[in-house]
């Protein structure tokens, strides 16, 4: 008969030592300057989930799939037009369903100079898919990305930014150059995995500047925020005004579904226009950013 898991309290040290060490923030890669002599580095990014939030729940809900259809219809092309009137390079990152379902769209995007990278299969929760499910996931997302665009990813942002304990392995085994679903600092850093650095970048995130937390609900659950537009551009606002007073990276996380409503996509207008009435600022790609903070550091 087998011994009892033991519960999180009866755990020796080594257990909780290893959780801990399995994957850990590193060197802290922010440059004495950016890119140009730039003192701010800015990078907009576009979790384009669409229809996979309702399809890796099951697909039930006509609805919600209605929902992440207003993300291609409407979502996508307001997006890309702002990017292309402020001249913006930005990121995208795309579930490989998504891609499968709006092949034009992702054509669209790097024909325009963006970049796209990873976002898992079907928008699927990593800590709850078997680990070599989870690799052969990763894997043939890429693969698939790549047929579709002509361009393989260089970097990855979880679903639901859920890290699992084998997803920086398979980070790895892409060979990519950095992820984008981490927290554990302000500015890019490299990522320690069991004690030993991996030359691996991490460009961090935080719910803080990620336009869902604000504005998204379901009906069904007790989900139910809501955020005045007002509330969400002075968090943004305040949120870049600080990283540009430290010299760092400010990184937005949005969502063609969520900011682009008419009541809300002047949120993302007025931002740009904010940030462009500072000097020295450099918008780029997130594979720019990490590319250049990697060099910087010799890594």
């Amino acid at each position: 008969m087998s011994e009892p898991e033991l519960l999180p309290w009866q755990w020796p040290e080594e257990t909780w030592r290893a959780k801990v060490e399995r994957v850990r923030a590193g060197r802290n890669l922010k440059p004495a300057q950016w890119k140009g002599g730039a003192r701010c580095a800015v990078a907009l990014s576009f979790d384009v989930d669409h229809e996979t939030n309702e399809l890796r729940d099951g697909g039930k809900s006509v609805g919600r799939l209605s929902w992440g259809q207003y993300g291609n219809r409407v979502g996508m092309p307001r997006i890309l037009e702002l990017m292309k009137k402020e001249d913006i390079q930005a990121t995208f990152f795309v579930p490989a369903v998504t891609a499968l379902l709006y092949p034009d769209e992702q054509r669209r995007v790097i024909a325009e100079g963006h970049e796209i990278g990873l976002h898992g299969w079907i928008h699927e929760v990593n800590t709850a898919v078997p680990p070599d499910a989870e690799r052969e996931l990763h894997l043939r997302s890429a693969d698939t990305l790549e047929k579709i665009t002509g361009v393989r990813p260089v970097g990855m942002r979880t679903p639901s930014w859920d890290f699992s304990e084998v997803t920086l392995s398979v980070e790895r085994e892409l060979g990519l150059l950095y992820d984008s679903s981490l927290f554990a600092d302000d500015d890019p850093y490299e990522i320690i995995e069991k004690g030993e650095p991996t030359g691996m970048v991490e460009l961090p995130v935080e719910w803080i500047r990620d336009d869902a937390v604000y504005f998204n609900m379901n009906r069904f659950q007790a989900l139910r925020p809501y955020t005045p537009p007002e509330a969400v551009f002075d968090i943004f606002r305040r949120e870049f005004d600080r990283a540009y007073e430290e010299g760092g990276l400010f990184l937005l996380t949005m969502h063609p579904h969520v900011i682009t409503y008419r009541s809300r996509i002047w949120i993302l207008e007025k931002l740009i226009a904010h940030i462009k009435e500072m000097p020295g600022v450099w918008f780029a790609s997130h594979a720019e950013i990490a590319a250049f903070v990697k060099e910087q550091a010799g890594i």
